[in-house]
């Protein structure tokens, strides 16, 4: 798998949206892809499980909300479960990122560039999901 082409997807996982974005097939770019509103468990599983398998997806990381203090909450928790329902869907290894501050960075961002309040909203979670992708992808560049 190290050194086949294929993509690493990455989900800020919401209970309205889920933002993913996609890296590029040498794993040392993230995109963002899609700001997916959420239908139901079965009907999002699905969907994500059709980007993976047409886009040659071997990983999925999960940005996983950890509080300030390290502990992890109701939200991890339910990020986990959310998890767990998908492997049902397809066999790509699901993996973790602390997203601390990830939001706070993707609204930083959109402001700095002057986006409307409005189209923030409407791009948030796949920035945020950008940018657990590619800090993702960092890490995997510093450990090769």
């Amino acid at each position: 798998m190290e050194n086949s082409y294929y993509r690493i997807m990455a989900l800020d996982y919401g209970d309205v949206r889920i933002g993913i974005a996609l890296s590029d097939v040498t794993r040392f770019l993230a995109t963002g892809y899609e700001n997916y509103t959420r239908i139901s468990l079965d009907k999002d599983c699905e969907h994500i499980a059709q980007i993976v398998r047409d886009n040659n997806v071997k990983v999925i990381v999960l940005g996983l909300p950890i509080n300030m203090d390290g502990t992890k909450g109701e939200r991890a928790s339910k990020t986990y479960e959310f998890a767990e329902y998908l492997s049902k869907f397809t066999d790509a290894k699901i993996d973790y990122l602390d997203e601390r501050l990830t939001s706070v960075s993707a609204e930083k961002i959109l402001i700095s560039a002057d986006v409307s309040r409005k189209k923030r909203k409407e791009v948030l979670d796949k920035l945020s999901a950008t940018i657990i992708l590619q800090d993702y992808l960092d890490v995997l560049s510093r450990k090769n």
